[in-house]
């Protein structure tokens, strides 16, 4: 298994959910590349826990297609799946705009002060836009989830956040250059406006143009990343 390629959990965080989180971040950060392999013994090893939060952490890893089980011979790290995250795509595609559809008819179940902060954050001037990538990373998660909860039906948010959790690995990619922030203040004001105007059809191809713009962006990035990694070897 590659050096360095995450830091072990302290005494007090060896559960299988640590491990898994590490594991996780070690592929989001091209740490471990599709198609290394490792031992349960080796990750144990290197992350000073027993094999038990091990094992039970990459067979999480394993239902959600980023690991694979190689018989006598350990694990494998997982091509990315475009497709599947394609398909995630869309799915997240049709959330949001059946809750930007909602939320525009202004219907019993809407609460009119639920987009009150995203105004505050995205409809700001630009000199007073965020330049930290990371944060505006997590206010476009925000931006997304509170539009999706705003629309008042509690099971549809609910599976838009665990589509966002599953995505996330690669969607943070798209914070990694300063004309993507400048990008997401411009079309996030711009759906927000619609939405405001109750304008449904220009604020859902506005949105629909968003998330094509970022889920493009993503997929470069990752095999761009994935390119570099091996290089450094």
């Amino acid at each position: 298994m590659p050096g360095g390629v995450m830091r072990s959990p302290s005494t007090h965080r060896t559960r299988a959910d640590d491990v898994y989180a590490l594991v996780k971040r070690a592929i989001a950060d091209f740490r471990l590349l599709p198609g290394d392999r490792f031992t349960e013994g080796d990750m144990a090893q290197r992350l000073g826990v027993s094999r038990t939060p091990v094992r039970q952490a990459l067979f999480r890893l394993q239902q959600e297609g980023f690991v694979e089980v190689m018989f006598r011979s350990g694990w494998r790290v997982l091509p990315f799946d475009f497709a599947r995250f394609d398909a995630m795509y869309d799915l997240r595609r049709v959330l949001e705009s059946e809750a930007v559809r909602r939320l525009c008819s202004a219907g019993p179940d809407i609460d009119p002060a639920a987009l009150d902060g995203l105004q505050a954050i995205w409809l700001c001037g630009v000199a007073e836009r965020c330049a930290d990538m990371a944060q505006v990373s997590v206010w476009d998660e925000a931006f997304h989830c509170t539009l999706v909860a705003a629309a008042g039906n509690d099971e549809m948010a609910r599976v838009h956040r665990e589509l966002t959790e599953r995505i996330r690995i690669i969607r943070r990619l798209d914070f990694t250059k300063q004309s993507r922030v400048s990008a997401t203040y411009d079309e996030h004001g711009a759906i927000l406006r619609a939405i405001l105007a109750r304008q449904a059809d220009e604020a859902c191809g506005l949105l629909g143009e968003h998330i094509a713009a970022s889920q493009a962006e993503v997929r470069k990035i990752t095999l761009h990343e994935i390119h570099l990694a091996r290089l450094r070897g």
